[in-house]
């Protein structure tokens, strides 16, 4: 995979036409964007359209999280929009997580898209699990959970690189791991708490990392994202 490949830039912009520009302006660097919950409730038919034409490939961030028929429907809705990932809370449950697999493999036999189960969010801490009531360590059930996401079906999981090394031990080395919350050392980390750099994320066996604001907010977005793709590279993997 080149290093480009590797790159996920989040569309958190709160406009179409910002969201336009920015896909033109990275379209030199960038080969995949992420459409998250703000964005795709906003314009999101819109942009994936947009970015259809523009041959870029969609990880579509909506954290599907319900009972496994609603869920079962959404997963087959997304892939008639030709997405090139999806992603769904692991918190869901396993009956939940199957649901979506077998209604993808219904639909798309032959070029599916890569199915993620959501683990842990990156901004959150011991505490913030405690607080829900989930007792155990976070990577424990990070680790419980992608374990869970492999036996539903599920493709890879969404998790902190901090924890990436351990899943592909756990689980497989061929289990893809899609990092979030990515911040080089120039960037500021934001409200994002379990974080690495892009080197570090891949040397600790993230597949695809998702950067947001240290390009999005960029003075130059064009710059930035060619510093990331350049530190990827210094990566051999």
């Amino acid at each position: 995979m080149k290093a480009k490949e590797r790159l996920i830039v989040a569309l958190d912009v709160d406009s179409y036409d910002k969201a336009v520009d920015l896909i033109e302006g990275l379209d030199r660097y960038v080969d995949v964007f992420k459409v998250g919950i703000a964005p795709f409730t906003d314009y999101g038919q819109k942009i994936l359209g947009f970015l259809e034409e523009k041959g870029k490939k969609v990880f579509l961030d909506l954290k599907f999280h319900d009972i496994p028929n609603t869920v079962r429907n959404a997963a087959k809705v997304a892939c008639k929009k030709n997405v090139f990932m999806m992603n769904f809370h692991c918190i869901g449950g396993s009956a939940m997580l199957k649901a979506a697999s077998l209604a993808v493999k219904e639909i798309q036999k032959d070029k599916k898209p890569i199915l993620l189960g959501v683990t842990v969010l990156t901004s959150m801490t011991q505490e913030d699990l405690t607080n829900i009531g989930i007792s155990e360590e976070v990577e424990a059930k990070v680790l419980a959970f992608a374990e869970m996401a492999k036996a539903s079906g599920m493709d890879g999981v969404v998790a902190s690189a901090k924890e990436a090394k351990r899943i592909k031990e756990k689980v497989g080395k061929d289990f893809i791991v899609v990092t979030p919350g990515v911040r080089p050392d120039w960037a500021a980390k934001g409200d994002q708490k379990r974080v690495l750099t892009p080197k570090a994320a891949l040397e600790e066996g993230a597949d695809y990392l998702v950067v947001g604001r240290p390009i999005i907010q960029a003075e130059d977005p064009q710059a930035a994202a060619r510093k990331i793709i350049e530190e990827i590279e210094t990566v051999n993997i």
